[in-house]
């Protein structure tokens, strides 16, 4: 197993200090490490991305967000050099943008309407099969929630012009990331933190707190027992589910994404994300909860 990383921009042969804790514990659990240029990889450029790898066969990549197009070329470049990820570029597009997992998630999640593209015309007709009452507009792989009331939070679907206020104002920050569409969520009210729990394989490996509040544990472990079938017949291999616990008290998801690329919080250690996830043969039903005492 090899494990990539984004190269730090100022010092091209070492780590991004963002993800240098990762590194160097894999590093000391004898896991060989390698950097890559994101800058390359987002201009497209993912041959230029690759330095000298110092070993083929399999890996894992642990960077910032790409898209699943930029994502499908790096693949292509790092099997020119004997290197296969262990997510290939469809998995990642199912695990990345929202209408790869929404269906088989539907009954544990928001229900969602989207479009493709970002017209007028394809946005009401989804606000329409959404229904009435409040919602939560992001493209397919992301929100603006730290812009809730001018971006994100639409307070009533009926309100065709205020909708697509909010619509316009999300586009226009979004600007070149906007990615596949208008997704449309009902607005559920939640009590808790977000949780992130960690998946590889289809099992649950790790629980911890969202990177968002790093430092507020839920007021509980969460109940994964509808959410657990759900995800293993995904059949991806290493993704993370965010919930939240509804005001019913059914705990909920918010978002699934493709793990390679989602934040791990401060206070979760490296040794509890990358041991399950570089380790060949984890062992079966062990879940880390992470949640009570910070590192």
């Amino acid at each position: 197993m090899l494990l990539l990383v984004p190269a730090d921009p100022l010092r091209a042969h070492r780590p991004d200090p963002h993800f240098a804790p990762e590194a160097t514990t894999a590093r000391e659990a004898g896991v060989p490490v390698a950097v890559v240029d994101h800058d390359a990889l987002v201009r497209g450029d993912a041959a230029a991305a690759l330095r000298r790898l110092p070993e083929a066969g399999e890996a894992v990549y642990r960077g910032w967000m790409l898209r699943a197009e930029r994502y499908a070329a790096f693949a292509d470049a790092l099997a020119a050099q004997g290197v296969t990820l262990r997510t290939g570029a469809a998995q990642y597009r199912r695990a990345h943008e929202l209408p790869g997992w929404y269906r088989e998630l539907a009954s544990v999640t928001p229900a969602t309407t989207w479009t493709s593209g970002d017209a007028r015309t394809a946005f009401d007709r989804a606000r329409a099969d959404l229904g009435d009452g409040p919602a939560v507009l992001r493209d397919y792989c992301k929100s603006m929630k730290h812009h809730w009331d001018e971006a994100a939070f639409i307070p009533d679907l009926d309100d065709a012009e205020a909708a697509w206020a909010v619509a316009r104002r999300f586009r226009e920050l979004r600007e070149d990331d906007f990615v596949g569409g208008f997704v449309l969520r009902r607005f559920e009210r939640f009590t808790s933190a977000e949780v992130r729990t960690w998946w590889c394989d289809g099992r649950c490996v790790l629980v911890g707190p969202h990177p968002d509040t790093p430092d507020r544990p839920p007021v509980a472990d969460p109940d994964l027992a509808a959410v657990a079938p759900l995800v293993a017949a995904l059949a991806l291999p290493f993704v993370t589910v965010d919930l939240a616990l509804r005001d019913d008290g059914f705990w909920r998801v918010v978002e699934l994404g493709d793990g390679q690329v989602s934040d791990r919080p401060p206070t979760v250690a490296p040794a509890r994300l990358l041991t399950p996830l570089l380790d060949p043969l984890p062992t079966p039903n062990s879940v880390d909860h992470g949640l009570a005492a910070p590192d």
